[in-house]
């Protein structure tokens, strides 16, 4: 990761703190941390008023398989009773579709169930901490997801670094190919709110159905264009 991003990355947390947002990381070194935020401040389309949301729950290469996943939500979870949450929502995936998503049978296993369900396959899971507290849910752009456009269309924002890096590529890439390609940078809330994905940080679609919210490099784009 080049400074530039972790500097983009680091400038978008630091504007969410005042928002309620923690960012906790493992005491052992290495790419293994959790980072959520009060629902009613995240930015997905979701309506979980009361609930904490997951942005990124991440254990990376030689760190995963040590429990540190578990110690991380675990972190989450006394924080949202010392709140008085409802409880704690995230999303996730299964298969190939999970691509930078919680794993939903590692959810399952601490109790999660599915909240919703977005026609892309992507669900909005919750554990619930309260008694009879209502589910979150997602809004209809996200539970739907599609856009008017044809074409390449890309709604992303500066939570993950790796968007600063890729997305230049990307439209350059498209425009040296001919392909159309239009990229809408969110950089607040309440547009973040109502992006017509389940997930704001990458979502990229094609002739108006989502495609995938996996950040892609320009050869990966051009793979899947078609072009070689």
């Amino acid at each position: 990761m080049s400074g530039k991003q972790a500097l983009a990355k680091k400038e978008w947390l630091k504007q969410r703190f005042d928002e309620g947002l923690v960012f906790y990381r493992s005491e052992e070194r290495g790419k293994c941390f959790i980072e959520y935020i009060p629902a009613e401040n995240a930015w997905v389309p979701i309506e979980a008023g009361g609930w904490l949301y997951i942005n990124c729950l991440w254990v990376s290469g030689s760190m995963k398989g040590h429990g540190y996943s578990s110690e991380l939500l675990s972190e989450c979870i006394r924080d949202a009773k010392e709140q008085g949450k409802k409880g704690i929502c995230i999303l996730c995936a299964e298969g190939r579709k999970r691509e930078f998503l919680a794993d939903p049978k590692f959810l399952k296993y601490k109790g999660f169930k599915v909240a919703d369900i977005s026609d892309c396959g992507i669900n909005l899971m919750y554990l619930p901490l309260a008694e009879n507290a209502d589910q979150p849910r997602f809004k209809d752009c996200a539970r739907h997801p599609k856009v008017s456009e044809t074409g390449f269309v890309l709604y992303y924002t500066d939570q993950c670094p790796f968007t600063y890096y890729w997305v230049p590529k990307v439209l350059e890439a498209a425009k040296e190919h001919g392909i159309s390609f239009q990229a809408f940078h969110i950089t607040d809330k309440e547009a973040a709110q109502n992006v017509p994905a389940p997930v704001t940080t990458y979502a990229l679609f094609r002739d108006g159905e989502f495609l995938t919210q996996g950040i892609q490099s320009d050869k990966k784009f051009l793979a899947l264009a078609g072009i070689k």
